[in-house]
Order: structure tokens, then C-alpha cells, then sequence
């Protein structure tokens, strides 16, 4: 629209000055000369009246680009320049609308960054920048608290009723939570306390100020308290609880990170007691921890030291005083504090995961020793045991199977051994891989039974040969009649699945004969024999023949 106005009055300025030449000029080359003047001036005029507002319109686009190319620096906030609003402001507006909506979605996208989507509590990156606020303004002399809640049973939760279910059982989860801060709060002068959502069912509190220690554990117990009361989930009654870890600063760290850890220690001793309890960090916690952390470090290169060995402790049938069967124990041959058992070490490979490296040496070994002996006719059968972690893997059975033919090592000589716990979880794909191994010739044990959870209707079905009393239940039926009934009944239960019943750490001839008397007919134990190294073992299976018998 501005344009037209402009070419207007360049066409009367050019026509006024045509005029004027072609009056006072007769002559007919002045004429001609006079014509192409005028059609340059013309067409001057034109172009600097049309050209005009497009340079306006140049230099409110390049302006626009210069406030563009400012957001680089993080400029979201400056106005479009006025040559933008005067010469496009329809652009300058929309400018604006964009600038503000960017602005919107970076504040939302930062809220996302620092809440929670499921609970709307502070989530890890808030709860740590805004903790270590609260630390660092923390009077001199002053204490402060870190507590961790981790939810028992969650996971059962999760996998019954789906994740939908269990996002709304954390929400349920951190609104008690809020219950008892508020309540702590209008109990006490003190500052509010920080309560977040680290991830998955995992919630902490920090106290910038406390007045106790003993009242700190209060508010643990509240916890764990709100936590045990049954939840209603759309008809559903859940009963979940919570272990609660506790670290006071500057007592047990004076950063927010080592509180953290603290209290996540503590919280994963109180959750091996049971769970629905809290636990204080202290110096026991410290130095356990620490001894793991050394056992983890120096079980990465055990196998690659070749610090790893294997003792063979024999099986005697009471009935005919044979042997009849071997089995493999781990060894760790730790290079300052000697030979290690694997109660020192097994809990700490299976919580890191070195148990499948581990598992694969042990499965390595015997393949190759079943291999030598049976090349030298000695078939003897020998059991190992098969961690939970080895089972998870997709490949174990096949792995298994090629290291045993690998060697030309049959079947008949082997015995797998599965913690009750293990078995009674294992998936039916599990279940199938062991059948057909059984099907083979393997044989298969259940380890440690009576210790763990049994479902007696799954203990039927499994493909078993073979079950292992736990040694904790006959360590005192010399001397109790209440150990006796129990390891009485537990064999009964065992004889009515089919299966063989095998004591292990049997110590005594007196537990010998009881149980001889019970029905168990087969026993493991230093009463005749310890673990020994294989030459040792060899030997002792020359000498012993077929006549080692238990007085």
C-alpha cells in the first residue's frame, strides 16, 4: 500500500520535467538527447520510489535476523527491533507470540527436569542441589538428617497388577509420606523437611535440623509404620512395607553424598533384617561395607589369577556304607588372607553379578576334571551348584551342555544343585531345560531345603532327584526334641515327593544314627570325611574303597 503512493508522484515529476524539454527545445538532436535524458530520469524516479520501502523492508528483515541470531546468547526476553514493528508488524507480533511460547515450554520442560511425573515430589536432581543448599546454610554445630526409604514387596506389586497399579501405589506411598512431614513440622520449630522421589520405589527425606538423634528414629518409625498400614488399590488390599536407612551429619558424613550413601547402606542392612524397620548407620555398617567393597574389588581378577580351586567332599550312603556321590565345593585361594569359604565371598559375587564369571570357571573346571576321570575309569558322579544369576542367562544349558561334550564327560556324572528358592521361581522354561538334562542322565538336587519358601503342589512337579537338608536343621537334634520333630516331619514331606533325602555338615555319629533312624538314609559331613582337594581326594576314594562305613 505504501508503494503506490510513491510511483504516483515519481510519474508526475517525470512528466513535469518531459514537458519542459520538449518546450524549450526545437532543435531535433537536442530533442533526442532531451528524450533519452528524460526516459533516464523517469526511470530513476521510479526506481527510487519503488526501491524505497523495500530497503525499509531490507533493513527491518536484517535487523530481525540480528535479534534472531541474539538467541544464541540465550536472549529470549528483548522485543523484535521498532524498524520490525513499524515496517512488519504482523511479523513483530508474531515474533513475540513465538518468543513467549519458547519461553513456556523451556520453564515447563524445566519444571519436568526437577519434579517427578508420577508423585510430583523433587525429584534426585532437585532434592541434591536443593539438599546441599540446606547443608551448606546449616549452623555451625548444628546436626542434620538423611533418611532412605526403600518399599518392601513393591516389585510383587508391579508384577500382579501391572505398573499402571504400582504408579498409583507411589503416589499413595509419597502422600503418607507428606502426612508425616507436615506432622513433624507442626510438632517442631524446625525447618521443613525435604522429602523426593530418587527413582523406582526408592523415596528419601533430609532433616536441615534436628534436635536428637532419638528423634530422628522416631520419625523413622512413623514411617515405617504409615508404610505397613494396607493400601486400597482398586479393590485390592496391598500390604507393602517400607526399611528405612538413617545417617546423621556430621557423624556419618559431612556432604550430601556421603549421607546419601550412608543411609542407603543402613537402609540395605535394615531391609536383610526383614524390611518394615529402620537401621542406623554406624561403624559396623562402615567397615562391612567396606570389606565388600574389597571382596568385589579383588574377586574382578580372582579368576584371571587362577586364585580359584575346588575341594570334593564325598557322600556316604549309611544303608551299604558306599559312596555314592561327590560334591564340588568353591575355594578361594585369596592371596592375604589365605583359603576363603564361600559364605565369605558368594553373597558378595551374587549382589555384583561376578557369580555368572564365577559360575562359568567352576562349569569350565569340572568339565575338565570329569573329563580326565572318566578317560581313567573313574565315574565318579559329582554335584556343583548353579547360582540364581546363571539361570538368568538364556544361553546357561546350552554353554553347560557344550562344556561337558567339549570334554567327553556323560551326563551320569554330573549333579546340578539349585537353592529351594531358585527352583521354586524358576520360569517353565527353566523348569523344561532341566527336565531334559534330567531325561539325559543328569541328576538334580534341591540345596539348602529348608531355608527358603516351598510350594509344595511346584515341589512335586519338578523334575527332582534328589533333596538337601539344610544344615541348620539338624545341628541340634542331638540335644533338641523340638529340632528332631521338625527335621522328622521335613523328611517325611521329602519321601512324599520320591525324591532322596542328603544331610550335609553332619558332625557327629550320634547325628548319624539319628538320622539313620528318621529315613535319611544318605549323609555329608566332616563325621567321615572334610573337603578335600582333588589329588587328596583320589586317594582317600583308593584307600576308602567301597567299606567306609560310620561307626
Amino acid at each position: 500500500m505504501q508503494q503506490r503512493p510513491a510511483l504516483g508522484r515519481g510519474g508526475v515529476a517525470s512528466f513535469v520535467f518531459s514537458l519542459c524539454a520538449f518546450l524549450y527545445i526545437t532543435n531535433l538532436n537536442d530533442q533526442i538527447i532531451a528524450s533519452i535524458v528524460a526516459g533516464a530520469f523517469c526511470l530513476l524516479i521510479c526506481y527510487i520510489a519503488s526501491e524505497r520501502p523495500n530497503s525499509e523492508s531490507a533493513r527491518a528483515l536484517t535487523a530481525l535476523g540480528d535479534r534472531l541470531l541474539a538467541v544464541e546468547d540465550g536472549d529470549l526476553v528483548s522485543p523484535p527491533p521498532a524498524i520490525v514493528r513499524q515496517n512488519m508488524p504482523k511479523l513483530a507480533a508474531a515474533v513475540d507470540t513465538l518468543f513467549a511460547e519458547v519461553r513456556a515450554s523451556i520453564e515447563n520442560a524445566q519444571a519436568l527436569g526437577m519434579y517427578d511425573p508420577v508423585t510430583s515430589l523433587p525429584n534426585r536432581l532437585h532434592f541434591r542441589s536443593e539438599a546441599d543448599k540446606l547443608l551448606g546454610g546449616a549452623a555451625a554445630g548444628s546436626s542434620c538428617a538423611m533418611l532412605f526409604v526403600d518399599l518392601d514387596r513393591f516389585k510383587m506389586v508391579n508384577d500382579s497388577l501391572g505398573h499402571a497399579r504400582g504408579d498409583q501405589l507411589l503416589i499413595m506411598v509419597a502422600n503418607r509420606l507428606r502426612v508425616v512431614v507436615t506432622a513433624e513440622v507442626a510438632e517442631g520449630p524446625g525447618k521443613r523437611p525435604l522429602l523426593a522421589r530418587l527413582a523406582g520405589d526408592e523415596f528419601t527425606l533430609f532433616f536441615p535440623e534436628i534436635t536428637s538423634v532419638s528423634d530422628v528414629e522416631r520419625v523413622a518409625r512413623r514411617i515405617a509404620l504409615a508404610i505397613s498400614e494396607p493400601f486400597e488399590l482398586y479393590g485390592h488390599s496391598v500390604d507393602i512395607g517400607a526399611s528405612i536407612g538413617v545417617a546423621i551429619s556430621p557423624d556419618h558424613g559431612s556432604s550430601i553424598e556421603s549421607l546419601m550413601r550412608a543411609a542407603d547402606i543402613a537402609m540395605y542392612r535394615a531391609k536383610a533384617l526383614g524390611g518394615g524397620q529402620h537401621c542406623l548407620f554406624n561403624d559396623e555398617l562402615a567397615a562391612d561395607h567396606q570389606r565388600k567393597i574389597d571382596i568385589e574389588k579383588a574377586l574382578t581378577e580372582a579368576v584371571q589369577r587362577g586364585e580359584f580351586v575346588l575341594a570334593y567332599q564325598p557322600q556316604l550312603s549309611l544303608v551299604t556304607g558306599e559312596l555314592v556321590g561327590t560334591e564340588a565345593l568353591l575355594r578361594w585361594n585369596h592371596p592375604r588372607d589365605g583359603l576363603c569359604l564361600p559364605g565369605s565371598f558368594i553373597p558378595v559375587a551374587e549382589s555384583t553379578g561376578l557369580i555368572s564369571e564365577i559360575g562359568d570357571w567352576v562349569i569350565g573346571e569340572i568339565s575338565a576334571t570329569l573329563g580326565n576321570w572318566h578317560r581313567d575309569g573313574f565315574d565318579r558322579r559329582v554335584a556343583f551348584n548353579v547360582s540364581p544369576r546363571q539361570l538368568d542367562r538364556v544361553d546357561f544349558f546350552s554353554r553347560l551342555r557344550h562344556a561337558l561334550a567339549d570334554n567327553g564327560v556323560p551326563l551320569s556324572m554330573v549333579e546340578l544343585e539349585f537353592t529351594e528358592t531358585a527352583a521354586m521361581r524358576a520360569s517353565e522354561a527353566v523348569v523344561v531345560e532341566i527336565a531334559a538334562l534330567r531325561a539325559d542322565g543328569v541328576r538334580i538336587s534341591i540345596d539348602d531345603f529348608g531355608t527358603g519358601y516351598s510350594n509344595l503342589s511346584r515341589l512335586r512337579t519338578l523334575p527332582l532327584d534328589r533333596v538337601k537338608l539344610d544344615p541348620s536343621l539338624i545341628a541340634d537334634i542331638e540335644q533338641s526334641e523340638r529340632a528332631r520333630v521338625i527335621v522328622q516331619a521335613v523328611i517325611q514331606l521329602i519321601k512324599g515327593v520320591d525324591c532322596e533325602i542328603v544331610a550335609e555338615a553332619v558332625e557327629t555319629s550320634a547325628q548319624a544314627d539319628i538320622l539313620r533312624a528318621m529315613g535319611c538314609h544318605t549323609i555329608q559331613g566332616f563325621v567321615f570325611a572334610e573337603p578335600m582337594f582333588e589329588d587328596e581326594y583320589l586317594g582317600w576314594t583308593r584307600d576308602a574303597g567301597s567299606s567306609r562305613i560310620v561307626a
